[in-house]
C-alpha cells in the first residue's frame, strides 16, 4: 500500500511575494519587475506583435526583447520597463500609500 503524498509536506503561507519568499534580495524591486514584464508580455501577444516589432515599438533590441520575456529583466530598469509599456499604448499610475507591512509599499495600477 502507497503512502498519501501529502504525508510530511510542510506547507508556508506566501507573503505575498514570492521573491521575498525565496530570501531573495530587492524583493520588492524584482515582484514589481516582473509585474511589468507580465504586461508587457501580455501586450505583444495581445498586439499580435513579433519581438522585433515589438523592441522597435519599445525602443530596446529584439534580444532584449526575447531575454525579457523568458524572464531576464535583470538589465532594465522599472523606470525602461515602464516606458515600454507606455510605447506599447499602456498608462501606468503609481500610488503609493500606507499599508501591511506583509504587502508592500507600493502599488502600480496598469491600465
Amino acid at each position: 500500500m502507497t503512502k498519501p503524498m501529502t504525508e510530511n509536506v510542510v506547507v508556508e503561507s506566501s507573503s505575498g511575494n514570492v521573491f521575498a519568499d525565496l530570501g531573495l534580495p530587492h524583493a520588492e524591486k524584482l515582484k514589481i519587475k516582473s509585474g511589468l514584464v507580465i504586461e508587457i508580455t501580455r501586450a505583444i501577444n495581445r498586439l499580435g506583435l513579433t519581438q522585433a516589432e515589438a523592441g522597435r515599438r519599445m525602443g530596446i533590441s529584439q534580444p532584449k526583447v526575447s531575454r525579457m520575456m523568458r524572464g531576464e529583466f535583470a538589465n532594465l530598469s522599472e523606470r525602461k520597463l515602464m516606458d515600454c509599456l507606455n510605447r506599447l499604448g499602456y498608462d501606468i499610475q503609481i500610488r503609493v500609500q500606507p499599508v501591511a507591512e506583509s504587502r508592500g509599499h507600493l502599488t502600480l495600477e496598469i491600465a
